[in-house]
């Protein structure tokens, strides 16, 4: 890692009616980096990652991801830029009526030309499949894939487009501890091969504590603190140690 920002956000406010959410949060992500963002259900994480990639508008404040002022932005650089930048939905957002194969082209479709397709589309396909240990799967339907397997096959459709910034909302909500924790120890090998910069929005411990390099704690929609995980496990901080007894 270096200390390169790729995502810097200043002084952001999001609020919906007299729900204040987000309040003059600031956050740095470097250059390689796993970020986590820790913070109870319903504080704001996955509204600070929708704003970073401008899903949903900020109130004030300003973002720059990947030197690009996201207040200041055409249609078509955001277009650009969201192509640079994976997502992966707590949802999974799989298409039900299309196969493992259709489901990682098609975001092929929208960024490579037809030639492009016909000639790297197979590879591309078959090389993401292999980084997340589902080769078996790709003439597979979603409903036959188990819900790790989902989670996997998602990150294989952010992954083939070679993005420089993954956004993971909630990456092992709903599955049990050992799929949890294959998810998670994916996520880091994903850094390591691609040198991903990521978010990792969580409230599950163990996640964070296999994935992140940093940790910041949204609390009351502020950066309520910033360090390593096990800096912070060991906190004296009432409000911070809730979290971890």
């Amino acid at each position: 890692m270096n200390n390169t920002p790729i995502i810097d956000v200043k002084n952001l406010a999001k609020s919906f009616g007299q729900n204040h959410v987000l309040r003059n949060f600031s956050l740095q992500l470097t250059q390689g980096e796993n970020l986590a963002i820790l913070g109870k259900s319903g504080s704001g994480k996955s509204v600070l990652i929708k704003c970073i990639i401008k899903l949903i508008e900020a109130d004030e404040g300003e973002i720059t991801v990947l030197d690009k002022r996201m207040d200041d932005i055409s249609q078509d650089e955001l277009d650009h830029l969201r192509a640079r930048v994976g997502f992966l939905f707590q949802s999974n957002a799989l298409y039900d009526s299309m196969t493992v194969r259709e489901n990682l082209e098609f975001p092929l479709r929208a960024h490579w030309d037809k030639k492009k397709r016909e000639q790297n589309a197979e590879k591309a396909v078959r090389g993401v499949l292999s980084d997340v240990g589902l080769a078996h799967t790709i003439n597979m339907m979603p409903s036959e894939l188990s819900g790790g397997m989902k989670k996997r096959i998602t990150l294989a459709r952010t992954l083939i487009l070679r993005p420089s910034i993954i956004l993971y909302d909630e990456p092992t909500t709903g599955l049990d501890p050992v799929t949890s924790r294959e998810i998670s120890q994916l996520i880091v090998k994903v850094q390591q091969k691609y040198n991903t910069s990521s978010i990792i929005i969580s409230h599950d411990l163990n996640c964070i504590d296999i994935t992140s390099n940093r940790v910041i704690m949204l609390i009351d929609g502020r950066c309520y603190a910033n360090d390593t995980f096990e800096n912070l496990r060991k906190s004296s901080d009432a409000r911070i140690s809730e979290f971890f007894n």
